[in-house]
C-alpha cells in the first residue's frame, strides 16, 4: 500500500514523494541482532577448516617473550588482564599502578569470586588464560606466523582472560571439541572470542571444533563478535 505526495524541492519544484507503509517494522535493536548474527556466521564460514598440523618446533618461545609490554604502555600484559578483569584491585607502591598486588575475580568460567593475592603460590588461584591456547594456535596455522605476529597473539587482549587457575589447567591446549567452561552461559561468549582470535590471526578451525561451536552459537543468535 503506498502514500502519494507533494514535495517542494529547492524554489518552486514539486515532485512527487512515495511514502511506503509497511505492516510489519523491524526495530532497530531487532536489526542490529541481525547483522550481529550474520556477521558473526560470516567469519566462521570464512575461517579455513582443517586438520590440526603436527606439534613439532611448538615451544613457548615461538610466541616471543612471556607477558611482553607489546602496548607500550609500560606495563606488562600480564598485569594489564589484572587490572582490566579483577575489581577493589590494591596496586604495589611505586609501579606506576602496574603491578597488581591483590583484587577480587569473578570468574567468567565458573560464575565464582576468587580472591587475588600476589605471591609464589598464591597467585596461582588466578591465572591467565590464552583462550585459543597457544600449542592449538601453533597447530592451526600460527607456525606459519612470524615471531613478531605470534608475540602479538600471545599478548593480545582479545585471546586473554583472567580465570580461576584450576579450570586453566583443566583446559590445557584443548579447543572448543574437548574443553568448555562449565559455566554453561558463558558458553557463547567463550566461543565467539575464539572465533575473533583465529579470524584475526588467519588460523583456521578443525571440523569438530567448528561443530561444536555452530551448536553452541544456535542456542545465542544475538551474540556479538567481541573485538577487544
Amino acid at each position: 500500500m503506498t502514500k502519494s505526495k507533494w514535495l517542494r524541492i529547492g524554489a518552486g519544484w514539486l515532485l512527487p514523494a512515495i511514502v511506503l507503509v509497511f505492516s510489519t517494522v523491524v526495530s532497530p535493536t531487532t536489526a542490529a541482532v541481525i547483522k550481529r548474527e550474520a556477521t558473526l556466521i560470516q567469519v566462521i564460514g570464512q575461517i579455513p577448516v582443517k586438520g590440526r598440523a603436527p606439534k613439532t618446533g611448538y615451544s613457548r618461545a615461538q610466541f616471543g617473550q612471556r607477558w611482553a609490554d607489546a602496548d607500550h604502555n609500560g606495563c606488562d600484559t600480564r598485569n594489564d588482564i589484572l587490572k582490566r578483569d579483577l575489581t577493589g584491585i590494591v596496586f604495589k607502591v611505586k609501579t606506576r599502578n602496574c603491578v597488581v598486588l591483590s583484587g577480587v575475580l569473578h570468574d567468567p568460567y565458573s560464575g565464582s569470586d576468587i580472591n587475588f593475592l600476589r605471591g609464589n603460590i598464591t597467585s596461582m588461584a588466578v591465572q591467565i588464560d590464552h583462550v585459543v591456547a597457544l600449542s592449538n594456535a601453533w597447530q592451526t596455522g600460527a607456525f606459519k606466523l612470524t615471531i613478531a605476529e605470534r608475540t602479538l597473539l600471545a599478548n593480545d587482549p582479545l585471546n586473554l582472560l583472567a580465570v580461576q587457575g584450576r579450570l586453566n589447567s583443566q583446559k590445557g591446549d584443548g579447543d572448543a571439541a574437548t574443553w568448555l567452561p562449565p559455566l554453561k552461559s558463558y558458553r557463547c561468549a567463550y566461543v565467539a572470542r575464539q572465533v575473533a582470535v583465529k579470524s584475526k590471526y588467519r588460523l583456521w578451525l578443525t571440523k569438530p571444533e567448528k561443530t561444536v561451536i555452530l551448536s553452541i552459537l544456535s542456542k545465542c543468535p544475538s551474540q556479538a563478535l567481541p573485538v577487544k
